[in-house]
């Protein structure tokens, strides 16, 4: 219930703040991840986030690149700061454009990552690839929920909820590795869609 909280919560806080043009934030440099660097990242309602300068973490795959930065990035999302989740979303999203393969669990990540941030249309487009290439996707409906929750949008909220629990019982028996990893995200956005079905 706290993730589904969380990603809710810092969606409404960080598209305001960049809607409200409050976000001087300047691009750390993940060489020191700690340290903030000298790119700078400007606020766009529009949703076209800057990409800010690439990290200098070369001795990284790209996986381990994407990872460690997805891994920032919901660090800080989960302490509610979202001056560092606008900082590095930008090479986080940046690193997941490199990586030679792309996984279920990969896209997820960068659907969140983008909607922390406001791009939605990219996180829902995440979504629908997620959902073409494994039909009935889990976490591509609770990424769909979270947005249309975000957005008030009943009708597609329900719809998410609907074809969740649709595709709930042989989903779930497959037992993805993501799933095992997303466990709590899966539980809650569940109880979330039991609790509609029966309003």
């Amino acid at each position: 219930m706290v993730a589904g909280a969380v990603v809710v919560a810092l969606l409404a806080i960080i598209v305001w703040k960049m809607l409200a043009g409050t976000t001087g934030a300047k691009a750390p440099d993940m060489a020191n991840a700690g340290n903030a660097g000298s790119a700078q990242v400007s606020a766009d309602p529009g949703g076209n986030l800057p990409s800010g300068r690439a990290p200098d973490i070369s001795q990284l795959t790209p996986q381990e690149r994407f990872l460690r930065l997805n891994n920032r990035v919901m660090e800080a999302a989960s302490q509610g700061d979202s001056t560092t989740v606008i900082n590095f979303t930008p090479m986080a999203l940046g690193a997941y454009a490199q990586l030679d393969s792309i996984s279920q669990d990969d896209r997820y990540h960068a659907a969140i990552l983008n909607a922390q941030v406001g791009r939605l249309a990219e996180a829902l487009a995440l979504a629908d690839t997620m959902l073409r290439i494994t039909p009935g996707y889990l976490l591509a409906y609770a990424v769909r929920g979270d947005i249309a929750e975000f957005q008030h949008d009943s009708t597609r909220m329900r719809a998410a909820y609907r074809d969740f629990l649709k595709a709930w019982p042989a989903e779930s028996a497959a037992r993805r590795a993501e799933y095992v990893d997303h466990q709590n995200v899966l539980d809650e956005f569940r109880k979330r869609a039991e609790a509609a079905a029966k309003s």
